[in-house]
């Protein structure tokens, strides 16, 4: 009787609607190498998908903002007026390729800063390497001695600065620079090596001299300046600067803010650092205030436990009382 039991059983089970189902497709159960094998695939996707990211990223980034060292030595620009001159002399066409007085300057890093949100980012980064910088000075001054005249494939032309000690302190603050401002979330820096210049001239401010031959600079036109010393400059300052909005009347770059190296007059910031600095300090007094007068709103628009109600109701009745009093 069992084993006809045992047969009749297992007939039954047999009729049953799951009885050729797999348990483990079923319930959604994979085999420990298949479920490894997706769970790859998955990362290999989210991580392509990233680099694609990235990459669009990079093919967008048009910099539009700098960190400037202005040179400010007047022997120096007086040096260059001279270079430019003679330059002029030779071809009258080159004069619109020249770089105007007021604009001299290091270029420490660009980046790019597409609304002001992401300006007052660029502000607050410059602000945070401060005490970077400083600790790289480790309070000394920092001092640029420029000499000779090279170009950047005969389109550039660029005054030189002496090789020493100092090239090793501003390689190590540019790259504070940019790591600081990466970590804010900008995109920031160049794929080239940096390599500090100070410009003079630049034929792509004058695209059409190609049209009429003038496809290179001459080194003949800058022989006579290739070891000519144009003086220091002692850095006391480095700007955020924009590369497309008006310049200002003395021909420097609109800024946005700057840090003073060094103890420039005793520590006192000049009459442009100032008004930087109130504007700064103006705008973060606004941004504050609506900050709070929104959170404010947003409290008292929340559905609460009917307290302000009540507090509402504890006034009338206070009000109440006090005329009754009367």
């Amino acid at each position: 009787m069992s084993e006809e039991f045992e047969a009749d059983t297992m007939n039954s089970l047999a009729d049953m609607p799951f009885a050729t189902i797999d348990i483990k497709d079923d319930c959604g159960i994979l085999d420990v190498p298949q479920r490894n094998l997706e769970k790859n695939k998955e990362n290999e996707r989210i991580s392509k998908e990233q680099i694609k990211k990235r990459k669009k990223k990079r093919k967008d980034y048009q910099p539009n903002y700098f960190l400037s060292i202005p040179i400010t030595n007047k022997e120096i620009t007086r040096g260059i007026k001279i270079l430019q001159n003679a330059i002029i002399e030779q071809d009258e066409q080159l004069a619109k390729a020249m770089i105007s007085e007021g604009s001299f300057h290091l270029t420490l890093l660009v980046m790019q800063l597409l609304n002001e949100g992401e300006v007052h980012n660029g502000i607050d980064a410059l602000w945070e390497l401060k005490p970077f910088v400083e600790e790289i000075l480790q309070g000394k001054d920092l001092t640029l001695p420029f000499e000779g005249v090279d170009t950047f494939g005969n389109q550039v032309g660029f005054v030189k600065l002496v090789e020493g000690d100092h090239v090793r302190l501003l390689l190590q603050i540019a790259e504070a620079a940019k790591r600081t401002f990466q970590e804010k979330g900008i995109l920031a820096g160049e794929s080239r090596s940096f390599k500090p210049h100070l410009t003079f001239m630049k034929l792509s401010k004058v695209p059409w001299l190609r049209k009429k031959g003038v496809k290179k600079i001459d080194p003949e036109f800058y022989e006579k300046f290739i070891s000519h010393r144009f003086g220091e400059e002692v850095v006391h300052r480095i700007d955020l600067c924009s590369m497309l909005k008006k310049k200002q009347s003395n021909g420097y770059y609109h800024c946005e803010s700057s840090i003073v190296i060094g103890d420039k007059n005793g520590g006192e910031p000049d009459d442009a650092e100032l008004v930087r600095l109130s504007k700064r300090l103006v705008e973060n007094a606004v941004l504050k205030a609506v900050q709070q007068y929104l959170e404010e709103t947003q409290n008292k628009n929340k559905p609460g436990d009917g307290s302000s109600v009540k507090t509402e109701e504890a006034d009338r009745n206070g009000t109440d009382s006090d005329n009754n009093k009367k």
